[in-house]
């Protein structure tokens, strides 16, 4: 497999070793989450195959990181939605929905960390006020909201013809309040952003 520029190489061996051809070390999970947080690409091979893993050994260092006590992200509603979404037709979608929306959400971490920093300075009892987790917690509620509101309205893959010739009436009872709930939590959404950057 072709490397990348930038790329480290880390070799998967047969007994769950890795090895960092970059520093010519072994190196653990940890290891690896910790280059992931400092922005540190790499590639995982299979020592033997050359086969890439990447996919694999980040799910199991998320996997690792979700059994440690007290340091679960992901909520286990969130967990089961996603899972529904294996084999299903929205599973094509939902990859690049994901990534879009993580990208979103890194973009609005960073516009919230400079106002926390704009509204209580450098003190680091100010960063531990119950304020700006509150202000975060709502930010990824939002979020949630929308990502759950988008995938609700985005199935026309099972529509029945049944469905379909009820659609007219649908539209102007459920589906019209779904979609106006949706513009009406972009718009808040849009004006907590706008507040943010003043």
């Amino acid at each position: 497999m072709a490397k990348k520029d930038g790329d480290i190489i880390i070799k998967k061996y047969a007994n769950r070793r890795l090895y960092n051809t970059g520093t010519s070390t072994y190196v653990t999970l940890d290891d690896l989450a910790v280059m992931v947080k400092n922005g540190e690409d790499f590639i995982v091979q299979d020592a033997k195959s050359g086969d890439d893993i990447t996919h694999s050994v980040l799910t199991q260092i998320i996997f690792e990181q979700e059994s440690k006590t007290g340091n679960t992200l992901l909520p286990v509603s969130f967990l089961r939605q996603l899972i529904g979404f294996y084999g299903d037709q929205m599973q094509m979608v939902v990859p690049t929905y994901l990534e879009q929306t993580m990208q979103a959400f890194t973009s609005q971490q960073g516009q919230m960390r400079e106002q926390m920093t704009k509204a209580f300075g450098d003190n680091p009892m100010a960063r531990n006020m119950q304020i700006p987790m509150q202000m975060a917690e709502e930010q990824v509620r939002r979020n949630t909201e929308i990502f759950q509101q988008a995938m609700r309205m985005f199935s026309p893959f099972n529509a029945t013809a049944k469905e379909a010739s009820a659609e007219g009436e649908r539209k102007k009872t459920g589906d019209n309040r779904d979609l106006n709930e949706l513009k009406d939590q972009l718009r808040a959404l849009q004006e907590k952003l706008d507040r943010m950057g003043e």
